[in-house]
């Protein structure tokens, strides 16, 4: 057989292959650390002062500063289904919510940020270093006192679905996070999710086996078993009961995407989101615009994960698509 007509092969084989999907529920939206400022994203990498690159939104954007009770609560009241949040372990055997490894960029704090304890933490000023000039500091005074606890977050919204992201590899940590979720009713366990390092995630997994986990390793290895084997209706054992990034300028190439692939998926206890595109620099950037949510298919019925929820959420267009399945509906 002559190799070039293989990809057209498996591309009818697979086609044929993919059941009818199922009718979706409506459409979520994810707030990624509630609601926060933009900054600069080119040359981003992990040691990168993201409040030192502060940029305003085009819109002219909000007053809320990322991972605080307030940008959350704010970020549920526009509309989304869900809000992500960042947590570190303390040195008195709690967890702080907060992004950076370190204090020295946000904070007037300096030091790696678990290397403290919660009430150090919760001294802090967390808008004392967003500039985008290194002039003028818009946010600073604004947030002192406004780095809450995983507790006092679990407290605020109990009926809350909230996702989880562990900033390490570190296996205790996974074992604390799953000491401190296990104390709550399976139920409310149910409406979380967490992601991060491998190793944390792997415990969360055997200890927590309702909660939804996501590692860089594990959606490596579920799309790629995707991409590989998805035509045939497989879903790879790494895409089960978990929650699974998908860059917009990707998803095309995705087995029975939007819709036979969302619902498989679901079928296997897991739930898609939709993040911008990808080109090198992480999979965590959101879908801010109206611009963007555009080119969302029609059809698509899972989540959408987004920085600006204010913008989104509001919008008539985010809302006749989240209760209208099929084409864009206009609004009345």
């Amino acid at each position: 057989m002559n190799l070039r007509c293989w990809p057209l092969l498996v591309t009818l084989c697979g086609c044929a292959a993919l059941p009818p999907a199922p009718p979706h529920d409506r459409m979520t939206l994810l707030a990624h650390r509630g609601l926060g400022q933009d900054c600069a994203r080119e040359s981003l990498d992990a040691t990168t002062c993201t409040a030192a690159r502060w940029r305003p939104w085009p819109d002219g954007g909000h007053a809320y500063l990322e991972n605080t009770l307030a940008s959350m609560r704010a970020a549920f009241e526009a509309g989304a289904d869900v809000v992500e949040f960042d947590v570190h372990p303390t040195t008195d055997g709690l967890f702080a919510v907060f992004h950076d490894w370190t204090l020295d960029c946000r904070t007037e704090g300096t030091g790696v940020t678990r290397r403290h304890a919660l009430p150090y933490l919760q001294s802090l000023d967390v808008g004392h270093g967003d500039t985008r000039d290194g002039v003028h500091f818009p946010f600073r005074g604004t947030g002192r006192g406004a780095m809450p606890s995983l507790d006092q977050v679990l407290e605020a919204f109990p009926d809350r679905r909230l996702l989880i992201n562990v900033k390490s590899n570190d296996v205790r940590e996974g074992e604390r996070l799953a000491t401190r979720l296990a104390a709550l009713p399976p139920a409310r366990r149910r409406l979380l999710m967490a992601y991060g390092g491998d190793a944390p995630m792997r415990v969360l997994r055997e200890r927590l086996p309702e909660l939804r986990t996501l590692s860089g390793a594990s959606l490596r290895r579920c799309l790629a078993g995707t991409f590989a084997f998805g035509w045939f209706g497989h879903v790879p054992d790494a895409c089960h009961r978990s929650l699974i990034l998908v860059p917009l300028n990707l998803a095309r190439w995705l087995p029975g995407f939007p819709e036979t692939f969302v619902a498989r998926l679901r079928a296997v206890d897991s739930e898609v989101f939709l993040v911008n595109d990808y080109g090198g620099e992480g999979f965590t950037r959101g879908i801010d615009t109206l611009e963007d949510l555009r080119r969302v298919p029609a059809a698509y019925r899972g989540g959408i994960w987004t920085d600006r929820a204010d913008l989104l959420g509001r919008a008539p267009e985010w809302r006749a698509r989240r209760s209208n399945p099929g084409p864009w509906g206009t609004p009345e």
